[in-house]
């Protein structure tokens, strides 16, 4: 065809073979890749199931049997403690009991929150030393707060009677001596049954009394 007063000469001679071929007609279908993505793939990846997975409270580590037996075996001084459910990190049940504790001490008009956490660390530290020096096996720092927790809970009803009456006489001191050695005695209980530490008792019960008493120390005065 004439472009600008020029001819140019035809080369179809240059058209590839392809090109020259007549196209298919177009039927007008959609193209569907394969499917390469199956629900048994997404099984097989995630699960059998959803069911079978643990509940969320689980996975966290929060188990509300074994904190009720915990709990009953420090309200039972002479209950025998199951060592393989002491030997855990349960935090949990401290944390309420700490925050027990310290709303307990606000209802009589101390706002001690601070010291409740700081005694509670340094005692946990001093204790999880000293129960590695004397035992065998050894026990975790998580360990040592959660049963030093839950034996925390006497004291409880002691800084709850103190909402009402006053602890600075003399059955106050006998009701907290007593309150101390049942603390101490829970806790050093459970440590030679979860640690087998047969016959030291008393020499982890002095420490244990020593913590709990400064917790007493703090609700009656």
């Amino acid at each position: 065809r004439p472009y600008g007063g020029y001819e140019y000469p035809q080369q179809a001679g240059f058209v590839p073979h392809d090109m020259m071929q007549q196209q298919q007609p177009y039927t007008g279908q959609i193209y569907q890749p394969t499917q390469g993505y199956t629900p048994a793939s997404a099984q097989s990846f995630y699960g059998s199931n959803f069911e079978d997975e643990p509940p969320l409270l689980e996975e966290l580590g929060i188990n509300f049997d074994h904190i009720w037996q915990k709990t009953l075996t420090v309200l039972h001084p002479l209950k025998v403690a199951d060592g393989t459910i002491m030997n855990e990190t349960d935090l949990a049940g401290p944390m309420v009991f700490c925050l027990a504790f310290g709303a307990t001490l606000l209802l009589a008009g101390k706002i001690q929150f601070g010291y409740v956490y700081g005694i509670s660390a340094i005692g946990c530290l001093g204790m999880f030393c000293l129960l590695n020096l004397m035992s065998i096996t050894g026990v975790s720092f998580g360990c040592v707060a959660s049963v030093l927790g839950y034996c925390l809970l006497p004291m409880i009803l002691l800084s709850s009677f103190a909402i009402v009456f006053s602890l600075q006489g003399m059955m106050g001191i006998i009701l907290t001596a007593g309150i101390i050695g049942w603390c101490s005695f829970s806790a050093s209980k459970i440590f030679i049954s979860a640690l087998a530490m047969e016959g030291q008792q008393l020499l982890v019960a002095y420490p244990c009394a020593l913590l709990y008493g400064v917790f007493a120390l703090i609700s009656v005065f």
